[in-house]
């Protein structure tokens, strides 16, 4: 899929959530951002600040290969880091709240008219 522009973040959420169709990327995702939110977390709580590179790590180190061999597609960050980061924590804050379903409806649809 070719690079896409966006004039406004609520222009881009649907896109984001496209990039993330499969569940088991949405998964890994979440997975990935928990961990290295505890890890960091930990560090802080014991004084070794070096563990907040945990976070980046371990958040994108498993949200990448995802994209590459789950989705087939290349990471929404590459081309809008910051709106990723907030897709990143809306799409997890869904899934928390049991709203998984929903990112897949909205995939769906945006996959069904930008094929």
């Amino acid at each position: 899929m070719s690079q896409q522009t966006f004039d406004s973040y609520e222009e881009f959420w649907p896109y984001y959530v496209a990039m993330h169709s499969r569940a088991a990327t949405r998964w890994v995702h979440l997975t990935g951002t928990l961990t290295g939110l505890t890890v960091a977390a930990y560090g802080l709580a014991r004084g070794r600040r070096r563990y907040l590179a945990a976070l980046p790590l371990l958040g994108y180190g498993a949200a990448w290969p995802a994209h590459f061999f789950v989705e087939k597609n290349n990471p929404a960050s590459f081309g809008h880091p910051a709106w990723s980061l907030r897709g990143d924590v809306q799409m997890i804050r869904m899934m928390l709240a049991g709203r998984d379903g929903e990112l897949a409806e909205t995939a769906a649809k945006w996959l069904a008219g930008n094929r």
